[in-house]
């Protein structure tokens, strides 16, 4: 038996990461994979019983779980984010939570008949938005800045909000109709807040204070991390039930702001352990699901989703954004986008448990209602808010921006050119120096190794859609196209020969597995750009063909003496000239190209 365990977990966590896997090809929120993935394995099956497989420890687990998520999510939160947008965020997070919760709950009422105070429960539950679905969706939609740093906060602070919601509302039902119901109920939110808030700050305070002063070695601070997080939830539990959310969160949110306190090496744990964790969750979880009681909700479910979608986000929103600086176009689009992820389902699963034993008629029915919320939301916010996004003109442009491997004097040339051209450009290089010219030549910067966990994490690639690998150094060009290819696609991954890519012998380069393109000509290496720019004096010149000069024209009249480096048509598309494809520019596009005439006029000083 217990073989068959160690099996079945070992099944369950491979699934999942196979999941993330073809989400991330696929570009979309791993949420939907999951879920399919457990609905497979557990009630069309019945291969999985999540419940025989834990027993006691399932929502022991379910708890921590979430607990490390939130806190994970709140790591990443710094106030300068949403500098003048913190007032959107407080109203979305208060008023914009009471307002979907009333709406929900009223809805609920009406179309399935529930019990007043399980109505309420199940708006609550529904009330928070996903934080690990909101991510991956903003990846693909890529709203303007101030969209998605709005949806990002609200996705990770409203969850502990809406926890300690439906928290209260079970105090309440559970009060039944006492005369001191209401009292007992404000009694546990005061005693919930204050102990979330308490514990957290302290803890964060603290923990903070050991990190700063160096007190504990590296290699125990993401164990200790972990073991700190766990241990405040716990504490929290103990002295006030399902307070533990809001101390995590809290605690992250105290650390990520603290000056002067490295969380790069917790942030990278933190990251892996959540995915595997939010991996585990959603397949346990969808294959505890009884299709039965789908049945059970039938039509009506549509309705519930509809008055969650389409009334009460769109005035929570409108209520939440008076008085702000958002456009129109940006309020509709966070009017759309709301999707519920893994702490719905969580503490779905956790009160429906207890209301069902307890014997509350109709609680059953609370998985399977979150769960279609889930679904709903999730597929139709997936499949159409890039389009609205573009629609409403709220969306960022399609990528035409280069990353650059490289602040060397070759890679500044190029990237000034391109960025005076009308193309935004970021040079990535370890050597301060560089970076510091690059700087001072108005140049966009990332001082770091390009391929690197802190690179993932920090990069800003919005509008980047081509890799240029212009270091001197080829091993680390290689790296680097090797590294971005998967995100920008093979097909805008660019490398420069080096002396020694220049010199391997035919049949290396025949057995060699290369998947990107070599720059601007095969007899073109890094070295011999450099002689050309600092002893012979070239420079990038920008030229419009016409009917009368076309290339062949271009060609003739520079000879030898120059090196084609982009091309862009008249609708501002570029083109790179490579070794593997040879551009035919037409009359009205526009060459940048590397010319030994000084007399030309350049676009670069």
């Amino acid at each position: 038996m217990l073989i068959d365990k160690v099996f079945i977990l070992a099944a369950v966590v491979f699934a999942g990461i196979l999941c993330q896997w073809f989400a991330w090809r696929v570009k979309l929120p791993a949420i939907l994979f999951l879920l399919s993935a457990g609905l497979i394995a557990g009630p069309l099956t019945g291969w999985l019983d999540s419940d025989a497989l834990f027993g006691d420890l399932l929502f022991p687990f379910i708890s921590l779980s979430v607990a490390v998520i939130l806190f994970e999510g709140s790591l990443t939160l710094r106030f300068h984010q949403i500098a003048g947008l913190g007032r959107v965020v407080r109203n979305m997070i208060s008023f914009g939570v009471l307002v979907t919760w009333l709406i929900t709950a009223a809805a609920t009422r009406l179309v399935f008949d529930f019990p007043w105070g399980l109505a309420l429960l199940f708006g609550a539950i529904t009330s928070v938005t996903g934080p690990t679905v909101i991510v991956p969706m903003l990846r693909t939609v890529r709203p303007s800045a101030a969209v998605a740093n709005i949806l990002r906060w609200e996705g990770i602070v409203i969850d502990p909000i809406g926890a300690t919601l439906a928290v209260l509302v079970y105090e309440f039902i559970l009060a039944g109709s006492s005369d001191n119901a209401l009292s007992l109920t404000l009694l546990a939110f005061a005693r919930l807040a204050g102990i979330g808030l308490f514990i957290g700050s302290l803890s964060g305070y603290l923990y903070g204070s050991i990190l700063r002063r160096h007190w504990l070695p590296e290699f125990l601070h993401s164990v200790t991390t972990l073991g700190l997080v766990i241990f405040a939830f716990a504490v929290s539990n103990s002295i006030q039930e399902e307070s533990g959310l809001l101390t995590v969160t809290v605690m992250g949110i105290w650390l990520a702001n603290m000056r002067d306190v490295s969380l790069q090496e917790i942030l990278d744990f933190k990251e892996s352990l959540s995915v595997l964790l939010i991996s585990v969750l959603f397949i346990v979880l969808a294959a505890r699901l009884d299709f039965q009681r789908f049945f059970h909700l039938g039509w009506h479910v549509v309705f519930i989703f509809l008055s969650i979608q389409l009334l009460s986000r769109p005035l929570s929103v409108m209520i939440s954004t008076l008085g702000s600086k958002l456009s129109w176009p940006e309020r509709n689009l966070l009017a759309w986008i709301a999707p519920r992820g893994i702490v719905a389902a969580a503490i779905s699963a956790v009160f429906a448990i207890k209301l069902e034993a307890a014997g509350y008629n109709k609680a059953e029915l609370l998985v399977p209602l979150t769960f279609s919320v889930i679904i709903g939301t999730v597929v139709l916010q997936s499949a159409t808010a890039r389009f609205i996004a573009k629609r409403l003109g709220v969306a960022e442009p399609d990528p035409r921006g280069f990353l650059i491997i490289g602040a060397n004097l070759v890679a500044r040339t190029i990237g000034k050119a391109l960025q005076q051209a009308g193309f935004r450009v970021l040079l990535v290089d370890i050597n301060w120096e560089m970076i510091s010219k690059a700087k001072l030549e108005g140049l966009e910067t990332y001082y770091g190794e390009p391929v690197s966990e802190h690179a993932d994490r920090n990069l800003d690639l919005v509008g980047i859609g081509k890799l240029l690998a212009l270091s001197p150094r080829g091993s680390l060009n290689t790296l680097s196209c090797m590294h971005y290819r998967m995100e920008l696609g093979p097909k805008a991954v660019f490398a420069i020969q080096t002396t020694g890519d220049l010199e391997m012998s035919k049949e290396r380069k025949a057995v060699s597995h290369r998947r990107w393109q070599l720059l601007f000509g095969s007899e073109v290496t890094f070295l011999s750009l450099a002689k050309a720019l600092t002893q012979d004096g070239w420079k990038v010149h920008s030229t419009t063909l016409s009917q009368t000069f076309d290339f062949g024209a271009y060609q003739q009249q520079y000879g030898q003496t120059f090196i084609p480096l982009f091309a862009v048509t008249p609708k501002g598309r570029i083109e790179v000239f490579t070794v593997e494809e040879q551009l035919a520019p037409q009359p009205g596009w526009t060459i940048l190209a590397l010319v030994a005439d000084p007399d030309s006029p350049s676009i670069v000083d």
